[in-house]
């Protein structure tokens, strides 16, 4: 059974691509399958495990808009067990292009499905936005994990995402939930972070994920190497965390089958 889990916040600066990158770098280092496909235009995810954007042959948005398979998208990296599925700033246009295009909710669902059980998670990393990119995520995914950086304004706009995510639970795929949240960017350090670790973790409850992934200028860093954390400096806190997060999220899928 493949899970197909969505990192999804309308709000951009929240460690989202971050934490699909290293979430899904880990559990691919401790032999899990993993797929990776970026919906985002910014392409963080595609250059964040080095691949180079001006190479790319075959996109997403090529699986989206021009019917190409899902297969024929999927570059290997450095990570071992770990595949991504590429943006290209192609992708900027797709949100005007899908309006016209028939079932255009269930595009990546159909491209999902089409590469029969390969991996044994896909993590989709939605664009910062709620349009029809999102849309087709949250219609193709099992589950939604949302991260919520520790800031002023954390929870501002959340209402907003978790009532799209009930709309698309409603009308176009019943088997969506939220699967968790995870708090990022965090300072122990200072009042605010723990406050609002403590809002999210009271409204919430259980879907607030135990690990917190701290402020860290090591997680800031890979990206420009082209790496996960895990593979830049396994020793930092950041790489710590991650390797955390992936036992609870494992723990978590063992728990619902």
């Amino acid at each position: 059974m493949t899970s197909i889990v969505a990192l999804a916040n309308q709000k951009g600066g929240v460690g989202k691509s971050t934490t699909a990158i290293n979430l899904a770098a880990t559990l691919a280092l401790h032999d899990h399958r993993v797929l990776l496909i970026d919906l985002d235009p910014q392409g963080n995810a595609s250059s964040g495990l080095g691949i180079e954007r001006g190479g790319i042959e075959i996109s997403v948005y090529d699986v989206l808009l021009k019917e190409f398979s899902l297969e024929d998208a999927i570059e290997p990296t450095s990570v071992r067990n770990l595949f991504v599925v590429p943006a290209t700033i192609d992708l900027a246009g797709a949100e005007i292009e899908l309006v016209s295009v028939f079932s255009r909710e269930n595009r990546l669902k159909n491209a999902i499905h089409s590469t029969g059980g390969d991996y044994e998670f896909v993590f989709i990393d939605c664009p910062p936005s709620l349009g029809l990119l999102t849309v087709n995520a949250l219609t193709a995914a099992d589950e939604v994990v949302i991260p919520i950086q520790c800031e002023y304004y954390a929870l501002e706009g959340l209402t907003q995402l978790l009532r799209n995510i009930q709309l698309v639970t409603s009308n176009l795929n019943p088997k969506l939930k939220v699967g968790g949240v995870v708090l990022t960017m965090y300072d122990g350090r200072t009042k605010l972070s723990r406050d609002v670790a403590e809002q999210v973790r009271e409204y919430f409850g259980d879907l607030a994920y135990n690990t917190v992934i701290p402020r860290s200028v090591r997680l800031s860093e890979a990206p420009s190497y082209g790496e996960p954390i895990e593979a830049f400096d396994p020793m930092s806190r950041g790489a710590i965390a991650y390797r955390h997060l992936g036992r609870e999220f494992v723990k978590r899928h063992k728990e619902d089958v």
